[in-house]
């Protein structure tokens, strides 16, 4: 099956197509097994070609609904008022607008692509995509941008940017909520991974969540039965777990991240053994005098984050948690511009990978059965990130008469 991988100026002509697509391949049986207790891959060759799966004449005559299968139950009702191309009578271009002003700071900054992906993740992962992550601390308002594990998120000033432009376009139109899960979309794709189809029509909520981010947000340091049931409580499955994990491709992680796997993994002195010794004897040339040890509760990110609460005051220049801000390895940085997914699962397969928790995906079979079938079949995983990524940017919508549309991404209206 081919990557749907388009110039972002031809997505307004084919997404449609490519939205049914993916609503068929939703309908159909898994075509790639696997079965817990056996190590053999099977990935048929149906999946090297969309033409065997369906042609642009089979394509129903009108919209289809979107499997519920791929929705965990409690959103299912609030689905059901989103649209494809909701705003094709109200703001016709909203979509066009996003896509360009994401392209434009992507060519600046390299690192918006993750930066993006990420914020959408952190957002819709603790009560939903409701940009709830964008605002700012208010009287009687914690701010959830301010918890530790969300204080280095960046991309807000993109966000605003598009929000900016919609408004003179389209005043009180187009939500936050919408612009942030879209946004994201257009990132992966720029950063060379797939396009998939969006319903739009969310709302943004006037709460911030900043005590559920800190104890939710899944862990870099976590065991993988804890980030199963992270995930899990989400509604996601091993499966859609390992490639959403995928997102893992792109950006870089700082020192701070995997030091504690160098030198004193799990108090143990020593380092962690499931680190391949080239690999670790790279981590630490690149993390080169930073040895502090410590515990926190960091979420995955494809960036940089801060220290728990109670480090944060160590958090100034020439202080040992100041280097591991800085210091860091991107993670293509073996293979830079390699395939969008495909390096980070190898990279698992040979034990590289940065995170405890990503290696961890190594630890049961179950999980990975799921990382060798990625690393063999690119097609593969990009197919299965993408309908993950349309599940995750589903969670817990708010639909009218719920929510509101904020004339500022980062204030209640």
């Amino acid at each position: 099956m081919p990557t749907f991988i388009f110039n972002m100026d031809q997505m307004p002509k084919i997404s449609f197509l490519i939205f049914l697509l993916f609503i068929l391949f939703s309908f159909k049986n898994q075509n790639t097994e696997t079965e817990r207790g056996s190590r053999t891959i099977r990935c048929p060759s149906s999946y090297s070609s969309v033409s065997s799966l369906v042609s642009i004449d089979s394509f129903p005559s009108r919209p289809v609904s979107l499997s519920m299968k791929n929705i965990v139950p409690e959103e299912a009702d609030s689905l059901q008022s989103l649209e494809y191309d909701f705003y094709r009578e109200s703001c016709p271009q909203a979509e066009q607008i996003i896509r360009a002003i994401v392209q434009h700071h992507h060519q600046v900054r390299s690192n918006v692509a993750p930066a993006l992906v990420r914020l959408a993740f952190h957002d819709c992962f603790i009560e939903g995509c409701d940009a709830s992550v964008l605002l700012d601390a208010a009287e009687g308002l914690d701010s959830e941008k301010e918890s530790p594990p969300n204080q280095s998120l960046k991309g807000f000033d993109v966000i605003e940017a598009i929000k900016s432009k919609l408004e003179e376009e389209c005043p009180e139109i187009v939500s936050c909520a919408d612009i942030l899960v879209v946004a994201a979309r257009d990132s992966v794709v720029l950063a060379g991974g797939p396009f998939y189809p969006l319903y739009t029509g969310r709302r943004d909520g006037s709460n911030s969540f900043s005590d559920m981010a800190m104890d939710e947000l899944p862990s870099p340091h976590d065991d993988l039965s804890k980030t199963l049931a992270s995930f899990a409580s989400r509604g996601f499955s091993e499966r859609e777990t390992v490639s959403l994990l995928g997102a893992h491709s792109i950006g870089m992680f700082h020192c701070k991240f995997f030091q504690n796997r160098l030198y004193n993994f799990s108090g143990t002195n020593v380092p962690d053994p499931s680190l391949d010794i080239g690999f670790l004897d790279l981590l630490r040339s690149r993390c080169n005098g930073i040895h502090a040890s410590f515990s926190s509760s960091l979420p995955y990110s494809s960036g940089s984050s801060p220290a728990p609460r109670t480090l944060q005051s160590r958090f100034h220049k020439g202080s040992t948690t100041s280097s591991l801000e800085e210091k860091g390895m991107a993670l293509d940085y073996n293979k830079p511009g390699s395939a969008f997914g495909k390096f980070y699962y190898q990279s698992l397969l040979e034990g590289k990978g940065f995170l405890h928790a990503d290696q961890q995906l190594m630890a049961w079979e179950g999980t990975g059965t799921w990382v060798k079938a990625y690393a063999l079949d690119a097609s593969l995983f990009q197919r299965d990130f993408a309908l993950a990524m349309m599940k995750l940017s589903n969670l817990q919508v708010l639909t009218a008469p719920l929510g509101q549309i904020r004339l500022n991404c980062s204030k209640v209206a």
